[in-house]
């Protein structure tokens, strides 16, 4: 799919299904609903991207699964927001859900599936860590995220993305979709809280889903998620099943989305002709 066409694709999916505002708590998230019937699960994005980035797995699942996206609010603690999906989940009219979130959603559907085992009953946690305090001295989390200029917090996005352009074919078409997100899409404060969030995150609690509830997913070519913190998630889980890109960027449900979609559909017990192989690791 081509830099405009995968914009476009995303504009297309919103104008029919908006993003809409519900407040808990006192903090102000985006949700997206899809579907009426099926397994119900929730989709939790990274840094950047609100609830629709997940729209190519959303328009395949339409039919067969009830959806429920996020997008952070402005305000609030990593503990504090654990709180407020759990009630948006029941919210939804979700008596139990399987729950997703990549990078920053990956550690937050962590610690939510900790806090609410009940509700939360399978977990997928996507390109993501399991310690976030070795992130204290790399920029932007480096930086005081209260005061350092916006233009700088994001700028330090953009200059990667930079880099991404530059390599032309698929990552040039993921950072032109991502440069909107990181230059404006995501407000101000919702990219400080963003930041802050997981730069403050408490340590995670033990889990006490069964290990056949846990899976994890994660690319070899994650320049932002390195071997050793993507084996640290792995032997903290311990997964039934660890989904492995051999390329799929820090973004595979953009850059692989069928793949995406098919482990998904896996994970929540609906019919697939997987492309996965067999085995507790499986990599594609």
């Amino acid at each position: 799919m081509s830099t405009s066409r995968l914009l476009e694709a995303r504009d297309a999916f919103i104008a029919h299904h908006p993003e809409t505002r519900s407040v808990v708590n006192g903090r102000d998230w985006g949700t997206l609903r899809v579907g009426d019937s099926g397994p119900a699960v929730v989709l939790i994005p990274g840094t950047l991207g609100r609830s629709d980035i997940f729209f190519q797995q959303m328009q395949a699942l339409e039919g067969e699964a009830r959806i429920l996206a996020l997008s952070y609010p402005g305000s609030g603690t990593l503990e504090e927001w654990s709180q407020d999906v759990a009630e948006l989940t029941r919210q939804a009219g979700f008596e139990t859900a399987t729950i997703l979130g990549s990078s920053l959603g990956g550690y937050l559907v962590q610690r939510a599936a900790a806090d609410h085992p009940a509700l939360f009953t399978r977990l997928v946690a996507a390109n993501t860590l399991a310690d976030p305090s070795k992130l204290t001295g790399i920029p932007p989390y480096s930086q005081d995220l209260d005061a350092a200029p916006i233009a700088d917090l994001r700028g330090g996005f953009l200059n990667g993305l930079a880099n991404w352009t530059a390599m032309g074919g698929l990552h040039a078409e993921l950072a032109a979709f991502l440069i909107a997100e990181a230059e404006g899409r995501i407000l101000e404060d919702e990219m400080r809280a963003r930041l802050k969030a997981l730069k403050l995150a408490q340590p995670l609690p033990a889990q006490s889903l069964p290990h056949e509830a846990r899976f994890t997913i994660e690319s070899d070519d994650d320049h932002l998620i390195p071997a050793p913190i993507r084996q640290e998630v792995r032997d903290a889980l311990e997964p039934a099943r660890a989904y492995v890109f051999a390329e799929g960027t820090h973004f595979p449900y953009l850059s692989r989305p069928e793949a995406y979609t098919a482990l998904l559909r896996e994970v929540l017990g609906l019919p697939v002709d997987s492309p996965w192989p067999e085995g507790r690791t499986t990599r594609l």
